[in-house]
């Protein structure tokens, strides 16, 4: 992104001197996906979806994704992109436990329409770990003044909240954390997730998840009772 009207958003501009950007940081020719990462308000849709479809066939993209987008707009685009010949390949909602849009309607159309799901902050940025157990540590992100996790959401709601669900999960013989994944990934129309991590333990944490994948009712059912 960059100042002035064509520095952001989903022109025909911006998307294609983005890459042409990108690509030239990056020192390569093409990537292998290229993400439209949410709607533009004030662009047409089929510029924008002409424009990745654009960017394929230059070969500067192998294929394109969405993001960010919710139901009824990601069916127009998905529809516009076959139409164009580069079909959608994939959609990047934000999905979790505290985080449930794409359960309004999204899923169901990118099931039908064939196009996969890899999830986005599917720990909440960071809230559905033991980091928010007991306060905001001093070297957290919520007390570097992030932008994306304030401290106002850490609430005396959802320190309960949070507090319930690791009980949850080490009844489950698990870290919340884990539990939390294994939710986002016990529906068969979600293809992988998204998660930042800083040390490699936390991608072995992450790993060590797929011991215990499945849910009962009743586990299922008690998130719902926590959460409601």
């Amino acid at each position: 992104m960059w100042p002035g009207p064509y520095g952001d958003w989903g022109s025909r501009k911006y998307l294609i001197a983005s890459l042409d950007q990108s690509l030239r940081r990056l020192g390569i020719e093409y990537v292998d996906i290229f993400y439209h990462y949410r709607p533009d308000p004030e662009t047409p849709l089929e510029e924008t979806m002409s424009a990745l479809d654009h960017l394929v066939r230059q070969g500067k993209a192998l294929y394109v994704g969405l993001s960010n987008y919710p139901a009824a707009l990601a069916e127009r685009a998905i529809t516009l992109l076959k139409q164009l010949g580069t079909p959608c390949l994939i959609h990047q909602p934000k999905y979790s436990l505290f985080e449930r849009a794409p359960q309004q309607g999204l899923l169901e159309v990118l099931d039908n329409q064939g196009v996969g799901a890899i999830t986005f902050s599917p720990l909440a940025g960071g809230l559905l770990t033991d980091r928010y157990l007991h306060g905001i540590p001093a070297d957290s992100r919520m007390a570097s003044g992030s932008p994306f996790l304030t401290a106002e959401r850490l609430s005396s709601e959802k320190t309960a909240q949070i507090r319930q669900l690791d009980q949850l999960a080490r009844q489950r013989g698990q870290k919340l954390s884990q539990m939390a994944l294994a939710w986002v990934l016990r529906d068969p129309r979600i293809t992988s997730v998204l998660m930042g991590a800083s040390k490699t333990e936390q991608i072995d944490d992450a790993l060590a998840m797929l011991s215990n994948r499945d849910f009962t009712p009743q586990e299922l059912e008690a998130i719902e009772q926590i959460l409601a």
